[in-house]
């Protein structure tokens, strides 16, 4: 099979060829149809993650291997299947769940593998969607999504799932009834801006330093936008809410400068759930956090009900399924980059 792999890190990913697998027990082998190119790609491709106060996670300790086919936005349509998988019919467009865990530590039996301390996950530790074909270690991982687009359907699996998990973290009491803040306006935001008005959100003030990407959230229904390097970003985002501030942040990028305009945007009591990958170091004061009686919560991507409730959304119509570029998969490498240099708007999907 031709895939796209990372082969060093910070270096173009390099076509290869290798064998296509053959399915055995639970397994399903897909015919990729689209890829999505996530902003989580770009810090597996540098190799590592930012921690702050000098210091670096790096990839390779941590296990991920090189190379690596990335790619953890995939539909497929199902070509082969080992005797022990159920429910899959040949030839139909599949989501795959890319989050999975040791499937056997009380974490994932509990349903939520995405949050395993022996992740598995696809695109990152496993081989995933930047090829022709795409291995599934099991068929309970996919998501039959009928006559939907499968380029539109992919980014689901991640900017979806993760921005879905993310509003889940907070009161539907709050995000119904008040405006919340979303820090970026990237593909995360955009799907979140579409995410929260189907959970029946009262709506969003958007974050970002982007002109263009700030013009994109208007369109995607924004209640108000800020540019975050505006002297006065803080005062702006009150002034969209009343000159009050504000319940809930949702920060979707994770640079101090992001953390530290959500963090002194919260009301007493208000919420603050961290999803970039930005890095650095918090730039709080300890003692504000116990003051201001702050919830400041984690979360990394979803579990697989979770993205089960979201594409049923979709289905209902609930959701409207975002608008994405398409790319073919031989530009694999020129789209990353692409991403990386921040002009790429919304979300780009590969397709094959």
């Amino acid at each position: 099979m031709k895939c796209f792999c990372v082969t060093d890190f910070h270096q173009p990913l390099q076509m290869m060829t290798q064998t296509t697998p053959e399915p055995t027990g639970e397994q399903v082998l897909l015919k990729t149809r689209a890829a999505g190119v996530c902003h989580s790609d770009i810090h597996i491709w540098e190799g590592g993650y930012d921690l702050g106060h000098g210091k670096r996670l790096s990839l390779s300790e941590r296990g991920i291997k090189l190379p690596l086919v990335m790619g953890h936005e995939t539909v497929g349509s199902a070509v082969a299947m080992g005797p022990d998988a159920q429910g899959i019919t040949a030839g139909k467009n599949y989501l795959v769940f890319p989050w999975l865990g040791c499937g056997e530590c009380s974490v994932c039996q509990s349903g939520k593998e995405n949050y395993c301390a022996k992740p598995r996950s696809l695109g990152v530790f496993q081989n995933g969607g930047y090829a022709d074909h795409i291995l599934v270690p099991s068929s309970r991982y996919l998501l039959d999504i009928g006559d939907l687009n499968p380029a539109q359907i992919a980014p689901v699996a991640c900017s979806g799932l993760t921005t879905y998990s993310a509003i889940n973290k907070l009161d539907p009491a709050v995000y119904q009834q008040q405006p919340i803040v979303i820090m970026g306006a990237g593909g995360l935001g955009l799907m979140c801006i579409k995410i929260l008005k189907a959970m029946g959100g009262f709506g969003a003030i958007v974050v970002d330093i982007d002109d263009d990407k700030l013009q994109a959230a208007k369109r995607a229904g924004a209640l108000a936008t800020v540019n975050g390097r505006d002297e006065d970003a803080l005062q702006q985002l009150m002034a969209a809410n009343d000159n009050q501030s504000l319940p809930a942040v949702i920060d979707l990028v994770g640079s101090p400068e992001s953390t530290a305009l959500g963090f002194n945007a919260l009301i007493k009591g208000g919420t603050l759930v961290m999803v970039g990958f930005f890095g650095g170091a918090a730039p709080w004061s300890l003692a504000l956090i116990a003051m201001k009686a702050a919830r400041i919560i984690g979360n990394h991507t979803g579990s697989l009900g979770e993205l089960k409730e979201l594409l049923d959304l979709v289905k209902t119509g609930k959701l409207e399924p975002m608008a994405v570029s398409e790319y073919p998969l031989d530009q694999a490498s020129d789209v990353l980059s692409a991403l990386n240099q921040g002009s790429i708007i919304g979300r780009a999907v590969l397709v094959d």
